[in-house]
C-alpha cells in the first residue's frame, strides 16, 4: 500500500498527460523520427545553423593559416575570447549531466521529459568547447603534446599546471557523458528498430541497439550499467567546472586568486546549463506539439532550480566585493572600482543585471509558467553568464599590478566568428538529433504511465 501511494505521488508530480498508453507513447515519439515530414521551420533552422558553421569553418581556416594574430589577444590580455567561450560552453554542459546522474539517484520522476535532449546538449556543448582550448594554441596539430607519450626528447607536460588538468578532466567528462548517453539510448533503438519499415533504417537502428530484446535479463543489466554511469557522472558534474576554475584561483592575478571559484564556478555552470536546457525545451514542446510530455510542471521545476543557483552565483559575487573590501589589498580594491568604473563598466553593469536583478521576477509563479517569459529570460541568463565569464578573465587581465603594463582588449571579426560558428555546430547537431534519435526517453516515460493513469483515474 505504501508503494502504491509513493507512485501515485510521483504521479502527480510528473503527469504525463491523460489518456497515454505505452502504446500512444511510442507512437507519439517514433513518429517524429519514422513517419512525420519534415517541416520548413525545421528546414530554415538547420540552413541558418549550417551558414554559422560555414563562418567557423572560415574563421579556422584563416586561423591557421595567419595564426592566432588575427584575434584581439595581446600583451597583457593574452587570454581573450578563445578562454571565455571555453568556459561558457563546458559550464552549458552541465545541466544535462545534472539532470540525467544526480537526478536519477536522487529518483527524482520530472527527469525523465528531458534528460534526453539534456544528455545530448551535454555531449554538443563539450564538443564546442574543445575547440577553444585546441584553437588557442596556435598550432593545434600538435596537440598530442598535452598528453604523457614517450618521446625521444623527453618532453612531458607540466602536470602542476592547472591547464593540464583540464585536458584530463574535459576529456573524462566527454567519454562518460556520450557512454551514459548512449546506454539509455539502447531500449529506444530497439523500439525504433521494431517499428521502422524500412530495411535500411531497421537494419541501422537494429546495429545500433547491440541486440538489445527486452527481456528481464537485458533490463537488469542495463539498470546496473546506467545507475554505475550515473555514479560515475555525480563527481563529474563537480569535478569538471572546479578544475576549469582552477585555471584562475591558482594564478596571483588580482580578481583570480580566491578560494569561492570552485562552488561559484558550478553553481554558475549548473545556472546556464538549466537555462540552455529551457532554450531548448520550450520551441522542441511548441513545434514537436510534446507539451503532455514536456509539461508545465518540468518548466516550473527547472525554473525553480535556475533561480536557486542563480542566488548562488549571486552570493558568490556579494563575497567577491566583501573579501576585496575586507581583506585590505590594495590590488583587489582596485578591481572592485574599475568593474564598476572602468573601462569595462557597461559590460559589468549588465552582467548585474542580466545574471541577478532580471533573474528575480521567476519568483512569481505566473511567470514561471508562461513559456515564452521563461524563454526570454533563459536567454538573457545565457547572455550574462557569457558576460561574466568576459569580465573574469579580460577585466584582469587588463589591469595588472603595475600600470605601465596595462592594457585593453577588442575583439575582432575573427573572435566573433569563431564563437557564432560555434553557436553553429551546437543548433546544427541539436537540429539533426532531434529528427534521427528519439528526444523523449521512451522506455523511462512508459514507467510513469500507469501512476498517471492512476492520478487521472
Amino acid at each position: 500500500m505504501a508503494q502504491t501511494v509513493e507512485r501515485v505521488s510521483l504521479a502527480r508530480e510528473n503527469p504525463i498527460g491523460p489518456g497515454h498508453g505505452l502504446g500512444s507513447v511510442t507512437d507519439k515519439i517514433t513518429d517524429i523520427i519514422l513517419r512525420r515530414p519534415i517541416g520548413l521551420g525545421w528546414v530554415l533552422g538547420l540552413l541558418t545553423a549550417l551558414g554559422l558553421l560555414g563562418a567557423l569553418h572560415l574563421a579556422i581556416g584563416y586561423l591557421l593559416y595567419r595564426g592566432t594574430g588575427i584575434w584581439g589577444v595581446n600583451i597583457p590580455v593574452g587570454w581573450g575570447f578563445a578562454i571565455v567561450n571555453f568556459v561558457w560552453w563546458i559550464g552549458i554542459g552541465h545541466a544535462g549531466t545534472l539532470i540525467s546522474a544526480i537526478l536519477c539517484l536522487l529518483r527524482q520522476p520530472w527527469r525523465n521529459s528531458i534528460n534526453r535532449f539534456a544528455e545530448a546538449m551535454t555531449i554538443f556543448a563539450v564538443m564546442c568547447a574543445g575547440l577553444f582550448p585546441l584553437l588557442h594554441t596556435g598550432r593545434p596539430w600538435l596537440a598530442y603534446w598535452m598528453f604523457p607519450l614517450p618521446n625521444s626528447m623527453g618532453v612531458w607536460p607540466q602536470f602542476r599546471s592547472p591547464l593540464i588538468w583540464d585536458v584530463f578532466a574535459v576529456s573524462t567528462y566527454a567519454t562518460i557523458s556520450i557512454v551514459f548517453w548512449f546506454v539509455g539510448l539502447i531500449p529506444d533503438l530497439a523500439t525504433l528498430r521494431d517499428t521502422a519499415k524500412n530495411p535500411v533504417i531497421r537494419g541501422l537502428f537494429g546495429a545500433l541497439a547491440m541486440g538489445w530484446t527486452g527481456s528481464a535479463r537485458h533490463w537488469k543489466r542495463y539498470e546496473s550499467a546506467y545507475l554505475l554511469l550515473a555514479g560515475l557522472s555525480t563527481p563529474l558534474v563537480l569535478s569538471v567546472h572546479t578544475v576549469v576554475s582552477f585555471d584562475f584561483a591558482v594564478g596571483i592575478v588580482p580578481g583570480w586568486h580566491t578560494t569561492i571559484f570552485p562552488p561559484y564556478f558550478v553553481a554558475g555552470a549548473i545556472y546556464s546549463g538549466f537555462a540552455m536546457v529551457l532554450v531548448l525545451a520550450i520551441p522542441i514542446r511548441a513545434a514537436y506539439g510534446v507539451s503532455d510530455f514536456i509539461t508545465e510542471k518540468h518548466l516550473d521545476f527547472a525554473a525553480k532550480v535556475m533561480l536557486a543557483t542563480g542566488l548562488i552565483v549571486g552570493y558568490g559575487y556579494l563575497m567577491e566585493f566583501f573579501t576585496a573590501l575586507y581583506g585590505g589589498a590594495q590590488y583587489d580594491r582596485f578591481l572592485v572600482w574599475n568593474r564598476l568604473h572602468g573601462p569595462y563598466q557597461l559590460a559589468y553593469i549588465g552582467l548585474l543585471m542580466t545574471n541577478i536583478v532580471i533573474p528575480q521576477v521567476l519568483w512569481i509563479k505566473k511567470i514561471r509558467l508562461q513559456p515564452i517569459f521563461l524563454f526570454l529570460i533563459s536567454c538573457v541568463v545565457l547572455v550574462g553568464m557569457w558576460l561574466e565569464r568576459f569580465i573574469i578573465v579580460v577585466v584582469s587581465l587588463s589591469r595588472d599590478f603595475v600600470t605601465s603594463s596595462w592594457g585593453s582588449y577588442v575583439p575582432t571579426i575573427w573572435d566573433w566568428m569563431t564563437y557564432a560558428g560555434t553557436l553553429g555546430l551546437f543548433f546544427t547537431l541539436m537540429f539533426l538529433f532531434v529528427r534521427v534519435l528519439p528526444m523523449i526517453n521512451m522506455a523511462e516515460m512508459k514507467t510513469l504511465v500507469p501512476e498517471a493513469e492512476v492520478h487521472h483515474a
